[in-house]
């Protein structure tokens, strides 16, 4: 079994309103040297297997089908021995 850690991102040349938003709150807030903020998703979960090549590849697929939008996002992921 491994534990999948997935960090999906909003590509560099999309607009992140969340993290705009953010990044006003920050500036009402006096933190005025916040700049260009970007808000992602952090996701765990285990997978189900023995084989790590089988791993990667279900999280890959299970990341660009249902985690991230393969058109405005990135994902990458780490995978950890889960004994």
């Amino acid at each position: 079994m491994y534990k999948a850690t997935v960090i999906v991102k909003r590509r560099p040349s999309i607009v992140d309103p969340q993290g705009k938003a953010v990044e006003q709150g920050a500036k009402m807030l006096g933190f005025n040297n916040i700049e260009q903020t970007r808000i992602g998703k952090y996701i765990e979960f285990y997978v189900n297997v023995d084989d790590r090549q089988a791993a990667e590849k279900e999280i890959n697929e299970y990341s660009s089908k249902l985690l991230s939008n393969p058109i405005m996002e990135d994902f990458e992921f780490t995978l950890e021995e889960v004994k």
